[in-house]
């Protein structure tokens, strides 16, 4: 728990003076000039900060402030990227070869330059743990036996990537905006290297980034603490961020009104009705790549028939729970793509219908429905949802179960195929439509080895046209034909896949007084804490 003593603890290792630590011993008041205390639900973490692994929401958020990528989102048009660390960039007419000139200004927090061959390890790197995401590069070809060939710094400001295959360039450049891109210091990173782990489990709960800021501390399920990175050429940032997890929305709001938090990010709609209202807070905005969806696991007989899979799409009352639990907050969104993605589908594929649900659910063999448990984040809003779909099923016959469990155990649950039903988030990896339908279609390996292990894979969905749909598409140079081979995928994926996509993330975070620049982007990534200003 975030104490005063913990205050104190972090406060003796920083340039924070003491008398800058919260004023009282109970809560967090009046926060320190410099510090940012951030009121967040963060219970989703699971696997730590180092880039090659983090695979949560939270930490595909933190990720990107705490390492610089070669390039990152335009944030004036989310269809492209610009330069980060990479200056300037050419591609071959072929396609294979992409050559990367870097700034010479970028420093590490140890205040060391950024190098070619810095990048060129941090690519092996992540192909050689292969960690969760390691996905996101190994889908270019490259593996554990040719990364060093493939990847190199030919010298301290120059890169090449060659790829085995040609791909659209755009695919390649918006996976290297993902937190597996950032760019982690070599040195740092084997000097803390255990067991060949290349400095894995050091850089879960350190960092060694050129990013804004640099890992401090991390408390499972209590807080997160950054401080600036010296070196980031931001003299203006603020000097410490606290992410402290605070599951109940209500508690954040108090706090931003007491001046215990300066930011508080998971306000429900009656919540964001009464910040809107305070003339001393600030409300931002804006709908994210981050999907609300329902996966039925096709290790259980009765999910396993399409008939089933339809009659629980069409038994939700998505307008009712849009409409009543997260107004302002979700969206309906039943494509796999969400609108604001490239592709994404704004379409009402399914309403509530329960004479139809119940038809379904007579022809594929369950007129009595049947029993199911559904696994669901005990947080806001999930745990309404959570009810809502309950109720909703029970009209049709199907008896649900609720588990609650904080969101990383409902997650772990479901990564090791535990699960029957469950209701989860996904946000998308990077900002190209391949990024989903990679995730929801393709299961090359069902098996418990099976490399591949996303959406599909975890809840044992294995649809080869889909499959070869989603490869064919990430390959196709033509924009207007991707996209629609994307609109053919979505259809054919809400007629037959088991997958109930709900609502779209409208992300909202609530300033205190006197704060600004806090940005949210259409993806996670895209929020840069150094931007924020306290007066």
């Amino acid at each position: 728990m975030l104490t005063r003593r913990t205050l104190l603890t972090l406060t003796a290792a920083s340039p924070i003076l003491a008398s800058e630590v919260f004023r009282t011993s109970a809560v967090m008041a009046g926060t320190p000039k410099g510090v940012v205390v951030m009121a967040k639900q963060i219970d989703d973490l699971v696997s730590g900060f180092d880039p090659a692994e983090a695979y949560e929401i939270t930490n595909l958020e933190v990720v990107p402030n705490l390492y610089r990528g070669l390039v990152s989102p335009d944030l004036a048009d989310n269809t492209k990227v610009v330069g980060d660390l990479a200056e300037s960039w050419t591609v071959s007419e072929d396609g294979t070869t992409f050559v990367f000139k870097l700034k010479t200004d970028a420093r590490f927090a140890s205040g060391k330059a950024v190098t070619a061959e810095d990048a060129a390890f941090s690519f092996q790197r992540a192909i050689k743990l292969d960690k969760q995401p390691a996905f996101i590069l190994a889908q270019f070809g490259y593996t554990k036996g040719n990364v060093d060939d493939l990847i190199k710094a030919t010298d301290d400001t120059t890169l090449v990537m060659k790829l085995p295959t040609a791909v659209a360039p755009s695919f390649l450049l918006f996976c290297l905006t993902a937190p597996i891109g950032g760019v982690v210091e070599k040195a740092t990173a084997l000097a803390h290297e255990v067991d060949g782990d290349m400095g894995n489990g050091w850089l879960k709960v350190h960092s060694a980034g050129a990013g804004g800021y640099q890992m401090v501390e991390w408390v499972a399920s209590d807080h997160v603490t950054l401080d600036a990175n010296p070196h980031s050429g931001k003299p203006d940032q603020p000097r410490r961020i606290f992410i402290r997890h605070v599951p109940d929305p209500s508690a954040q709001l108090l706090m931003l009104q007491k001046g215990d938090a300066d930011i508080a990010r998971n306000l429900t709609p009656d919540l964001l009705k009464k910040a809107r209202a305070d003339k001393d807070l600030t409300v931002v905005s804006s709908g994210q790549a981050v999907s609300v969806y329902v996966t039925m696991n096709q290790s259980m007989p009765e999910l396993q028939k399409t008939q089933v899979h339809q009659a629980i799409k069409w038994a939700i009352d998505y307008d009712g729970i849009a409409m009543n639990i997260t107004p302002n907050m979700y969206s309906v969104a039943q494509g796999f793509l969400p609108p604001g993605l490239p592709g994404g589908m704004t379409d009402r594929l399914f309403k509530k219908d329960v004479a139809k649900a119940k038809q379904l659910l007579a022809e594929a063999g369950f007129a009595n429905g049947f029993e199911v448990t559904m696994d669901v984040p005990s947080s806001a809003p999930y745990a309404d949802i959570g009810q809502a779909v309950q109720a909703d099923l029970a009209d049709i016959g199907i008896k649900v179960t609720l588990v609650s469990g904080e969101m990383r155990q409902v997650m772990t649950k479901s990564r090791k195929r535990g699960h029957q039903l469950a209701l989860l988030p996904w946000g998308t990896d990077y900002f190209d439509p391949y990024s989903n339908s990679q995730a929801f279609c393709e299961n090359p390996d069902d098996s418990d080895d099976g490399k591949l292990r996303l959406m599909a894979w975890r809840s044992h969905y294995v649809d080869k046209e889909l499959n070869d749909m989603s490869l064919a598409a990430s390959k196709e140079r033509d924009n207007t034909k991707r996209m629609a081979m994307y609109r053919e995928m979505q259809l054919k994926f809400a007629e037959r896949a088991p997958f109930a996509m709900l609502l779209q993330k409208i992300a909202s975070a609530v300033m205190g007084k006197g704060v600004s620049g806090f940005v949210i982007g259409p993806q996670t990534g895209f929020t840069q804490y150094a931007d924020i200003r306290k007066a």
